[in-house]
This record gives structure tokens, C-alpha cells and sequence, in this order.
């Protein structure tokens, strides 16, 4: 499992879908909706929760299609399935090199981007904590679209429409955790409700996505 991370992760970094255009494309939404709203510091910073959030889920969209998309087209794919690694295994090295290169990077620049949006203080430390307890949630099921679209001609939307729904619920908490705790009050309870949705779908969704391969495979 350590060599398919290491590989995984050499990939996604040579194939131009690491961490860079990740983070370039969350910094270039939020300067442009900073640009675009004015410097208003109250608006942006009533803002600034939502943004963000919906920020990094649209920079993890990035590389999606890629999870599966390189080893499936050199034949890497047929190979793995064969090997001793158990495919729910593969499927959960796979989410995890996706977050490590996306998710993580983008938890930790966020806070510095929070501060363009004039993000209180109090709230930037949750925003940090959101992201990390959320974003593996999406790489999860991000994992899971890439193994239903698998050998599909040009997935990339049609991924991007089948996994933009279920992000619902982990950006509908991650943002009203920050935004609590921007406004003073506690954002526990949806801190928790985040990170359940995200120990869910680590628990299930390798086990969807081994499915989906299995039959993509035959």
C-alpha cells in the first residue's frame, strides 16, 4: 500500500495535477470574488465562510479525473486489480493521495486567503480545522465518482455532476462552522456533523468504489 501511495503521489505531482494547480486556482477564485465584491471589509467577511468553502471544493474537483483515468489508459489498472492489494484497498490509497496533494494543502493555505476576505480572527483556526475534518470526505467521494466513470471519453463532467451533490452536505456544515464561529458563536455541533459525514464515507465508500471498479474491469 506504501508503493501504490508513493506512486500515486509522484504521479499526480508530474502529471500537472498536484498541489500547484490546486492552490492556484483557490487563490485566483478568492482574489477575484475579492476584486469583484469591492473592499467592503463587513461584506466580504460575511462572505468569506461560503467562498472559501466552495473554493476548495472546486480546486479539489481539479484532479479528479485523474484518480483512475492514467493507470486505467496504460494498462496500470488491470495490473493493480491482480495484484494482492484487495481494490477497496487501492480505492482508499487512491482518496488518500488525492487529499495528501489536494485537501491537505488547501486546509492549510486557506487561513492565510481567509485573511484577504477580512475573516475574524477567532475564525480562522476553524476554518483550518473544517477543512482538515472535511476535505477527506471529498477526496472519498471524489474516489468513488473516478471509479464510476472509469474508461468513460471525456468523464470529467460527468463526474463533476454525479459528485457536486454529495459535497453538498459537507460544504453546507464546513461553512456554517466557520461562519459560528466568525460570528461568536459555537461551532461545534456542525464541526461534528462534518467530520461524521467524512468518518462515513472513509468507512464506505472504498467499498463502493471497489464495486464500481470491479465492474468496470470485466
Amino acid at each position: 500500500m506504501m508503493a501504490l501511495l508513493l506512486r500515486d503521489l509522484r504521479l499526480a505531482v508530474r502529471a500537472g495535477g498536484g498541489f500547484g494547480l490546486a492552490l492556484a486556482f483557490f487563490l485566483a477564485l478568492v482574489t477575484l470574488v475579492a476584486f469583484g465584491t469591492g473592499p467592503e471589509g463587513g461584506l466580504l467577511a460575511r462572505i468569506a465562510p461560503g467562498i472559501l468553502w466552495v473554493g476548495a471544493l472546486l480546486a479539489s474537483l481539479l484532479s479528479l479525473d485523474r484518480i483512475f483515468a492514467l493507470d486505467w489508459e496504460d494498462g496500470a489498472l488491470d495490473l493493480i486489480a491482480t495484484s494482492p492489494l484487495p481494490l477497496e484497498g487501492v480505492a482508499a490509497v487512491k482518496a488518500l493521495a488525492h487529499w495528501l496533494t489536494t485537501g491537505l494543502p488547501l486546509s492549510l493555505a486557506a487561513p492565510l486567503l481567509g485573511v484577504l476576505l477580512h475573516l475574524p480572527g477567532p475564525a480562522q483556526g476553524w476554518l483550518a480545522l473544517s477543512l482538515l475534518a472535511g476535505t477527506p470526505a471529498l477526496s472519498a467521494i471524489g474516489t468513488f465518482g473516478a471509479a464510476l466513470t472509469v474508461g468513460v471519453r471525456r468523464g470529467g463532467l460527468l463526474l463533476s455532476l454525479l459528485v457536486l451533490p454529495l459535497y453538498v452536505p459537507s460544504l453546507v456544515f464546513g461553512a456554517d462552522c466557520v461562519r459560528r464561529a466568525a460570528e461568536g458563536m459555537a461551532p461545534v455541533t456542525p464541526f461534528l456533523l462534518l467530520a461524521g459525514i467524512t468518518l462515513g464515507a472513509a468507512a464506505l465508500l472504498p467499498f463502493a468504489s471497489a464495486a464500481a471498479l470491479r465492474a468496470a474491469l470485466r
